[in-house]
């Protein structure tokens, strides 16, 4: 296995991406205390119960991997920057609940390219693309920035009026048949392929 990438000039961003793994280096040797970014992106990885021994793990980057509405991981309050781009995402309510859940703190997400995020480039409309970033929106009251937008005082009042702060607490929630019936209009046709930049380019 080739060498893991190491970010001169901070040894806590790790890059293990383009590695075909299917789960983390059972031989790795990693100081799992000092790392901070973690780029597992461009493998097969689908199970994430791992990331529970990165207690200080802020921002994680899992773009081209085989995730599913079901994954699971575990609960980290440490991080702040998710992009799952490019995955196998077909059913928004089912993952962003996970995600909720699992990472309360989260300002900076992005899954372009997946089949439950419609745009303009995957053949979504654009007031599915709305209803996705409202629902989004109202489910991660810290989030800064979606996709490649940020979040503006008038897309978060608009996501209230239409979905209610609807965070959801470690114990599960019903959802309303409306609220059920509004997600299930997002799912799309497949996505296109997007341009993914080298971790260390990323600001």
């Amino acid at each position: 296995m080739n060498p893991i990438a190491v970010d001169p000039n901070n040894p806590g961003r790790i890059s293990l991406a383009y590695r075909d793994l299917t789960e983390l280096p059972a031989d790795w040797d990693g100081k799992f205390d000092d790392i901070t970014v973690l780029d597992l992106s461009h493998n097969n990885l689908t199970d994430f119960q791992f990331l529970q021994d990165f207690p200080y793990l802020n921002t994680l980057i899992l773009d081209n991997n085989n995730l599913t509405n079901h994954v699971k991981f575990p609960r980290m309050k440490s991080l702040h920057t998710l992009w799952v781009n490019q995955n196998r995402i077909t059913n928004l309510s089912s993952f962003i609940e996970t995600v909720a859940k699992c990472f309360p703190n989260l300002k900076y997400f992005s899954m372009m390219n997946n089949e439950a995020a419609p745009s303009y480039f995957n053949g979504g409309t654009y007031q599915q693309y709305k209803d996705y970033r409202c629902y989004v929106i109202s489910h991660l009251p810290s989030l800064l920035v979606l996709d490649d937008h940020a979040i503006d005082a008038d897309e978060r009042e608009e996501a209230c009026k239409v979905y209610g702060n609807r965070r959801v607490s470690v114990s599960s929630k019903k959802v309303s048949k409306k609220h059920k019936e509004k997600v299930s209009n997002l799912a799309i046709s497949p996505c296109l392929q997007m341009t993914v930049f080298p971790l260390f380019t990323r600001k």
